[in-house]
């Protein structure tokens, strides 16, 4: 995963109405009514079946520390699906997408003005249809180059030319050496 499929990811958390299961035995059932068999929870986790119907039964009551962050991840991937798909489509319509950064930002403008990239700590809101646009094209598969792509457009409209208002000669803006990132939507 890229840093911004990250974002949303971590984003997509923030939007939980209740916590996950905390307890190994209670993560191990949430994955086995998720995944139906103990089998497809082993290849999940990369345990063998007979260790999960342990944890499940509660004969092992703690996992190795690899092992609970991938159980951990596994169930915050797969925890109440609808409540996150039901935020980004309210970012998609009508709330946009925050974005928060710290990333070395790279434009094309005209002569005599200069393009050096350089470290921004930009908090920019970006309108729903970036939301949608950068939604959609993960949900397509898009690489990080492309998601960061949308977002630095959404960043060149609102942010460097302020909707029109200023920068009219900047033609192109690129994300780069992105330091950190997250959104909120």
């Amino acid at each position: 995963m890229g840093e911004i499929e990250d974002a949303i990811e971590r984003a997509g958390r923030e939007a939980f109405t209740r916590e996950p299961p905390k307890t190994l035995k209670g993560q191990i059932g949430y994955l086995l009514r998720q995944l139906g068999r103990a089998r497809a929870v082993a290849q999940e986790i990369g345990v063998t079946a007979d260790s999960v119907n342990r944890y499940r039964r509660g004969a092992r009551k703690h996992a190795r520390a690899d092992i609970a962050a991938k159980i951990q991840d596994a169930v915050r991937q797969r925890w109440q699906p609808q409540v996150r798909k039901r935020r980004q489509r309210q970012a998609a319509t009508t709330g946009g997408i925050t974005v928060e950064t710290r990333a070395r930002f790279g434009y094309t403008a005209p002569i005599g003005t200069t393009d050096d990239g350089r470290f921004r700590r930009l908090t920019v809101h970006l309108p729903p249809d970036y939301a949608r646009r950068l939604f959609d094209a993960r949900d397509a598969g898009a690489n990080e180059q492309q998601m960061r792509g949308i977002i630095a457009e959404g960043f060149k409209d609102i942010y460097f030319q302020d909707g029109g208002i200023r920068a009219m000669g900047l033609s192109d803006v690129e994300i780069n050496d992105i330091d950190y990132l997250d959104l909120d939507y």
